[in-house]
């Protein structure tokens, strides 16, 4: 099992910058695949990246390609989400979890999650 703290958000304006990180317990980490994940009031949680087992691979939803870059850490049992030019739609409560294949983009394909951080973009 795997046990997840989200820490990093708070408020920015628009067009800054916020980074992520996702703590992860557990000597397993490194056999996951991760994602990023977000909820907006009154909407579904949607897919935001996630990053293969090894750091090899990496999925972005096309919302935040090019701005947003996720990383991990295995030695630190550590994921991160970099999230630059930042916009009031990317306004959310955040959730790192953990699943056994980076390419899926549904909440119910992964295992494990956070209790998430809230990141709210001013404009």
């Amino acid at each position: 099992q795997v046990q997840l703290v989200e820490s990093g958000g708070g408020l920015v304006q628009a067009a800054g910058s916020l980074r992520l990180s996702c703590a992860a317990s557990g000597r397993t980490f490194s056999r996951y695949a991760m994602g990023w994940f977000r909820q907006a009031p009154g909407k579904e949680r949607e897919f935001v990246a996630a990053i293969s087992f090894n750091g090899g691979k990496t999925y972005y939803a096309d919302s935040v390609r090019g701005r947003f870059t996720i990383s991990r850490d295995n030695a630190k049992n550590t994921v991160s989400l970099q999230m630059n030019s930042l916009k009031p739609e990317d306004t959310a409560v955040y959730y790192c979890a953990a699943g056994w294949d980076e390419s899926n983009t549904y909440p119910r394909q992964y295992l494990y999650w956070g209790q998430g951080t809230q990141v709210t973009v001013s404009s």
